[in-house]
């Protein structure tokens, strides 16, 4: 099931509609004072499009909308919903107000807003989960996808452009939950799984790492490599320092340094252990 069926099918937006918990999950909501209802003008700064869009919607789908919660107030209606909502105004004759069902209802069709594609997503995704727990994983799972994207878009012009987009696709699939369609090649390589994948132990990642890293960038300069562009990588201690985006198609270059600076001392402390062993 798709974004696009959802849009065209008051059908299958009908089976929906009483999600309204997803509308808090992808942005906080601005009721009013009735903690109720919301204006014409709150619905489209919630979904961040021109007032215009909204009222566009509401001309093409007020039945539909109507029978999801969609009032149009007049008369005395209106100035007793004024008096606890909104500052009285003799040039106001009639207001379109929403509740949480008609709100979520616009989403489903609003066809020009970020924030609409994001509730789309959240119902999609989250409908296809069959227990409350899994549905609660999903949600978080989007919530904190979508968190991770936005800080990676934020990141244009800081980060390497290939890592930069890999890392986005990722996330993506893992918040729709799919598994990402990545070329093996492309995949990050970093020096501590490297390490790890030669059978060092943590304390000697840590010692090694930082020097390798730095090998392997003499060698790729000496030998006249192109050289990636950098990431932000989280450091085993907890900070955050600018590292090479180094990927799978790098990994001749990291067993030419491994086999050039560290086999023979590694292949050394394995013959000692061994030993030592014996002779208990």
């Amino acid at each position: 099931m798709n974004e696009l069926a959802m849009i065209e099918s008051p059908t299958l937006r009908a089976q929906y509609v009483e999600r309204v918990d997803v509308l808090d999950k992808v942005k906080a909501l601005s009721l009013l004072s009735d903690g109720v209802h919301m204006t014409t003008e709150l619905v489209a700064d919630y979904y961040e499009v021109e007032v215009e869009t909204i009222k566009s919607v509401v001309r093409r789908n007020r039945q539909e909308l109507e029978r999801n919660g969609l009032k149009r107030l007049e008369g005395e209606d209106l100035r007793e919903f004024e008096r606890v909502n909104l500052t009285p105004s003799p040039n106001r004759r009639s207001l379109n107000i929403f509740n949480r069902r008609a709100i979520l209802n616009v989403g489903q069709m609003l066809t020009e807003s970020a924030v609409a594609k994001d509730v789309r997503a959240y119902l999609l995704n989250v409908e296809e989960v069959a227990t409350h727990e899994q549905r609660s994983e999903a949600i978080e799972r989007v919530h904190l996808a979508k968190a991770r994207v936005e800080l990676l878009i934020a990141g244009d012009g800081y980060l390497d452009p290939k890592w930069q987009r890999l890392r986005i696709q990722i996330h993506t699939s893992i918040g729709l939950g799919e598994e990402p369609e990545i070329p093996d090649e492309d995949l990050p390589l970093y020096v501590p799984d490297f390490l790890k994948s030669k059978g060092l132990t943590q304390a000697q990642i840590r010692s090694a790492q930082s020097w390798f890293g730095r090998r392997v960038v003499k060698v790729a300069l000496a030998e006249q490599r192109p050289m990636p562009a950098k990431r932000a990588e989280d450091t085993v201690s907890g900070a955050v320092r600018e590292t090479y985006a180094w990927t799978r198609r790098d990994l001749p270059l990291f067993e030419e340094v491994w086999d050039m600076y560290y086999a023979g001392e590694y292949a050394r402390d394995e013959q000692a252990e061994l030993f030592a062993g014996s002779d208990a």
